[in-house]
């Protein structure tokens, strides 16, 4: 077999299998507060978060002999796994399958890209590999915002962008909770995430506390009022914790246990949040 004909079985084996999975995910019902951290370490990287209904996910990357690649430390790097290959293909390839959509049903969805090296070089490579995929992302053009089936959002080591840059952009920045006396417009930073143990003492034993359960709902207030969506990680892998933030109207819940929320956001619970109590 040629080297052509053997690009083209892989492609062809791609395309087939994204087409499968596309079927399968038709039957899924997208799930807007479920937010997939570290995806890739899971076993079917992106794939596993989309059969659960899943409308984030993140991927840590770092920027290698030219190539972006996918992995929680440089010592677990395999050339195999770029970003291209496990996220932004697949991605184009179920949304074109989905008319324009990650899912059959119309809804966000956001690929948080985790920074973990230079953020200058890196994110100068991230603009030259989603131009070619501009068809399906969300772009911003001194401060227009065309909605895009993907949202890209940098977190991690971001790089400095000027809310007053306007030129054309493939990306947005996360926000942290310090970020909202900055007013950085929404299209700049559109997300603003935190570490909860930083924010919050309680780890879901008992009832959380009035005080915290006020800082959190006040902190998700301003998010909202500046038209962000909120995020949190290394909150406790608990119903109980869930359950709090869905009371909050936290937009996106941080899990590793892709199975257990996804269960959890379907239930009535899940599904409550302070607005409909």
């Amino acid at each position: 077999m040629s080297a052509t004909q053997l690009k083209t079985t892989v492609l062809l084996i791609i395309a087939l299998a994204s087409a499968a999975a596309t079927r399968a995910a038709d039957a899924v019902e997208p799930l807007l507060n479920a937010h997939a951290h570290n995806d890739y370490a899971h076993k079917r990287p992106l794939f596993d978060a989309l059969d659960h209904g899943f409308t984030s996910v993140e991927a840590d990357v770092f920027f290698v002999d030219g190539n972006l690649l996918v992995g929680h430390d440089r010592e677990a790097l395999n050339p195999e796994r770029t970003l291209d290959s496990l996220y932004l293909a697949p991605l184009a390839e179920r949304v074109k399958q989905n008319r324009g959509h990650v899912y059959s049903k119309p809804t966000r969805f956001f690929l948080l890209i985790d920074i973990k090296d230079s953020a200058g070089k890196t994110y100068r490579e991230l603009e030259k590999l989603l131009a070619n995929y501009i068809d399906m992302l969300t772009t911003v053009e001194a401060g227009k915002v065309r909605p895009g089936a993907v949202t890209i959002v940098l977190t991690g080591n971001r790089p400095q962008i000027s809310p007053f840059d306007s030129r054309f952009r493939y990306v947005a920045l996360d926000g942290r909770v310090s970020d909202l006396k900055s007013q950085t417009p929404a299209h700049l930073m559109p997300m603003i995430s935190d570490n909860w143990t930083k924010q919050f003492q309680w780890n879901g034993n008992g009832p959380m506390p009035e005080s915290e359960r006020a800082k959190l709902r006040e902190i998700v207030k301003k998010v909202h009022a500046s038209g962000q969506v909120v995020r949190f990680w290394a909150t406790p892998e608990a119903k109980s914790v869930w359950r709090e933030l869905r009371a909050a109207d936290v937009d996106l819940i941080n899990t590793d246990d892709l199975e257990g929320l996804a269960a959890f956001l379907r239930t009535a619970e899940g599904k409550r949040t302070r607005s409909a109590e």
